[in-house]
């Protein structure tokens, strides 16, 4: 267990930062050998505090780190105060059944700034609604924390551009949670297509749900364990309820989730994943598209405002088409002058995600199976290959290499997304600049690449 810093001494931080520097300054190596301490040793770990232990936290944040020796969660943080005891509990009692000990080694927080300001914390992950991604992964890199962020990466195009400045400015490593990025069907569908393998890519479909509309939804007493003022963050004041937050008596899904004043909906919640992975295959990670315009049907009552039934097209610089929409199968499907691909998770939806029952998929397909099994020589492109999306960026920590889905990628595939959400909100054709990132002679659709944000809880204050 990791000691509170005090007067007496530097922190851990500062101290292997000295003897780092100490060890160059005589000519020995700045990596201190792992044989010196062993691979468990306080000194290799990389201490993590977590920013949000609600559902994904719990069920995919979290064992997605502690899986691992090289690092060691330190510490929970959340608006709720219910769940930070919950997230200390989880954690706690996973680290005594690991260990065989009782274990008490956690730290839990209301103030994300008070955990940043903790010097013993090297890392953060990211993981709370929509709203607050940027704003908080801005503030994070600012600490000098390396970041893992859940996407996607931003409520809006500017606070996206404005996060991914920040830290290509900081030098932090920052992934987003594209973990499509690990999955080996999709490094070996992407793989494919860069290769050629399906001829010239022309067109790509992306299958995404809508989200349902729901019931209207009564003002309710805020609870005395949520700083519901806090949770709002950026955005407007509104009533309390506890349909717009998230559940208080389990980790289902939440309910911002449909709200836009909090997102986009599942455009942006699984789009962010699909349109990363179709920009990989594509070779358009660093871009978007250049004309987008498409069809979308929202909620006429109720709490739940974010898109429903859809269906939208783009075109890119390079003649490459796109539409997404509900009525594909949930997954991507690249075509190509000599045939075609399509990649899936395992599953289509979960119990938990608009659609109801989990539907399963085969992940990998072809027009020609012989596709599937086409060799990639060394001469050949090969993708950035990561087993595991936490593990690729607690590796990335050590190395201070980039990771597999870093900041900008991250910030292309949620402006796209959001490009395309404009698109159904104005109902007609866009021509947008991936380089300004602005869109063409239009000033309402400009308007909407920003929101106002409430004091105290802006990116600038």
């Amino acid at each position: 267990m990791t000691q509170a810093n005090t007067s007496a001494g530097p922190s851990r931080r500062t101290f292997l930062k000295l003897s780092l520097g100490a060890a160059a300054a005589t000519g020995f190596p700045a990596i201190v050998p792992s044989s010196v301490f062993g691979q468990k040793a306080p000194s290799n770990r990389i201490n993590v505090g977590a920013i949000g232990v609600g559902r994904i936290s719990r069920i995919h944040d979290l064992p997605g780190i502690w899986q691992f020796d090289r690092a060691k969660i330190m510490a929970v943080c959340d608006l709720d105060s219910r769940r930070v005891e919950e997230g200390k509990k989880l954690v706690n009692e996973f680290y005594a059944k690991k260990t065989g000990k009782d274990y008490d080694g956690v730290t839990g927080y209301h103030n994300y700034k008070e955990l940043l300001a903790n010097k013993d914390i090297d890392a953060v992950v990211i993981s709370t609604p929509d709203h607050q991604h940027a704003i908080l992964a801005v503030d994070a890199v600012h600490a000098g924390k390396d970041v893992y962020l859940q996407k996607p990466a931003s409520l809006t195009i500017a606070e996206g551009r404005a996060m991914s400045n920040a830290v290509m400015a900081s030098g932090q490593v920052l992934q987003i949670g594209s973990q499509q990025r690990s999955w080996k069907q999709f490094h070996r569908a992407c793989e494919l297509v860069r290769n050629g393998r399906i001829g010239q890519i022309k067109h790509v479909e992306i299958g995404l749900p809508g989200d349902p509309s729901g019931p209207e939804a009564p003002p309710m007493p805020i609870p005395p364990n949520l700083d519901y003022d806090a949770w709002l963050g950026s955005t407007p004041e509104v009533f309390y309820t506890e349909m717009r937050v998230h559940p208080q008596n389990d980790f289902s899904r939440p309910g911002w989730l449909r709200c836009e004043q909090f997102g986009a909906g599942m455009i942006t919640g699984w789009g962010a994943h699909h349109v990363d992975t179709a920009h990989w295959g594509m070779n358009t990670e660093y871009a978007g598209p250049v004309e987008i315009w498409g069809t979308a049907e929202f909620p006429t009552h109720g709490l739940w405002n974010v898109h429903g039934k859809f269906l939208t097209h783009a075109i890119y610089a390079n003649g490459i088409t796109m539409d997404i929409s509900g009525d594909f199968p949930n997954g991507i499907k690249f075509y190509g002058t000599d045939g075609w691909i399509f990649v899936a998770r395992d599953k289509e939806v979960t119990a938990n995600d608009p659609g109801g029952k989990p539907v399963t998929l085969d992940p990998l397909m072809a027009s020609d199976p012989k596709i599937l099994s086409s060799v990639i020589g060394p001469d050949e492109i090969h993708l950035y290959e990561s087993a595991d999306q936490h593990g690729n960026w607690l590796d990335c920590i050590r190395s201070r290499q980039a990771p597999t889905a870093p900041a900008e990628i991250g910030h292309r595939a949620c402006s796209t997304c959001l490009v395309h959400h404009i698109a159904m909100k104005t109902g007609r054709r866009l021509y947008w600049d991936p380089v300004r990132e602005h869109f063409k002679n239009d000033d309402e659709a400009n308007s909407m690449l920003s929101r106002p944000q409430r004091y105290p809880y802006r990116m600038d204050a």
